[in-house]
């Protein structure tokens, strides 16, 4: 925020959700009986009712970090907009998220699950590279998995081939 302050730049987007001056906004709108009307548009098919937005622009005084790495207290404007569509795009995306990231996490076990070892040193050394501590591949430091906890173990396991058990 601080370089858009630096050249002036007018930037319109959404504040992040870990930002602490989109809780305080987020507060402040919930205070408000009714925000005024900011925008109405006509619906994108004929069918289709009026989109309004109804908001109101806020100056708030947050800490901004500018080039030099200064960080000073400015006054900045927001826009606190009550959008319901907005609010259903972003729950949409979020499930949509969740839902990859998890189908992510159970292939990742899925293939830590399939991988066989032909003794335990073979084995102890993929868990050490799996956890970073090993060494990487064609020369890269390793990328332990970092998101999520995944539990796994070593488990020994005989496996006779059918040929043989036939002979």
């Amino acid at each position: 925020m601080g370089l858009w302050l630096e050249y002036g730049i007018g930037l319109v987007t959404l504040v992040p959700r870990t930002c602490a001056v989109r809780q305080d906004l987020e507060a402040w709108g919930r205070q408000q009986p009714a925000l005024p009307l900011l925008l109405e548009k006509p619906g994108r098919t004929k069918t289709e009712e009026l989109r309004r937005w109804y908001g109101h622009s806020v100056l708030r005084s947050v800490e901004v970090e500018d080039s030099d790495g200064r960080v000073t207290q400015e006054e900045v404007r927001f826009i606190v907009v009550q959008s319901s569509q907005l609010a259903q795009q972003q729950a949409q995306a979020y499930a949509a998220g969740h839902a990859k990231e998890a189908e992510a996490v159970a292939d990742h076990v899925q293939r830590v699950q399939a991988q066989w070892f032909a003794g335990l040193p073979d084995a102890e050394a993929a868990m050490a590279a799996y956890e970073g501590r090993g060494q990487g591949r064609r020369g890269r430091r390793p990328r332990p998995w970092r998101y999520h906890v995944v539990r796994y173990r070593i488990v020994a396991a005989l496996i006779l081939d059918s040929r043989v058990l036939r002979d």
